[in-house]
């Protein structure tokens, strides 16, 4: 009888041990809900492709996006995607998204021409519902609105962004009330891939 308590014992510490170091090499797993994740496929469709676009609302009239207006879709993966939007000799955007487990981060890289930060750079915000595949909304995170509050603009606490991504359009947009911002690139007309972002390198 006690042969066999023994010989039970170090039959399940083996198999003990063994689950236990499949479970340490395995990483943990990514999640995400269906429709981010097709959103994500959605633009990495356009991986190394620019666009042009053209500022379809602008509510009150802003300065600062004069001259051609070029995304680019830089770095993909079902990770994290990077767009540069260049405005003319502006190369100064790049907006990061990222997929983190409980939705997607948007966030706004603003750099100096000299690759430093601009004070104003990594705002933006989160997904707080899973959204569509073709359409993703993203309120400011708690971040944002400390670092708007710092610079004097409290008013953009309210901020949502939004992209949209469709066959043949991809739309960046800013609401607040009082304030609309839109830009709508054509994805049916690749154009020549602009500068290398300011801060970042090929």
């Amino acid at each position: 009888m006690k042969k066999i308590i023994l010989v039970t014992s170090i039959t399940v510490a083996s198999a003990f041990s063994t689950v236990s170091a499949e479970q340490v090499v395995k990483p943990a797993p990514r999640v995400a809900t269906q429709t981010q994740a097709e959103f994500f496929q959605a633009i990495n469709q356009h991986c190394g492709n620019s666009y042009a676009g053209e500022v379809t609302v602008d509510t009150p009239s802003s300065e600062g996006f004069e001259g051609p207006l070029i995304m680019h879709v830089r770095k993909c993966g079902d990770h994290k995607i990077e767009i540069p939007f260049h405005v003319g000799d502006n190369h100064s955007r790049t907006w990061i998204l990222t997929q983190t487990g409980s939705g997607i981060s948007l966030k706004h890289d603003h750099r100096k021409p000299d690759g430093n930060y601009d004070p104003l750079t990594m705002y933006g915000g989160h997904t707080v519902d899973k959204g569509h595949a073709t359409a993703q909304s993203f309120p400011a995170d708690a971040y944002s609105k400390e670092l708007f509050i710092e610079l004097g603009a409290p008013q953009s606490n309210t901020n949502i962004w939004q992209m949209y991504i469709h066959d043949e359009t991809f739309t960046y947009r800013l609401v607040r009330e009082g304030r609309e911002f839109r830009v709508d690139f054509d994805l049916t007309q690749p154009v020549e891939t602009a500068a290398t972002p300011w801060g970042y390198a090929d």
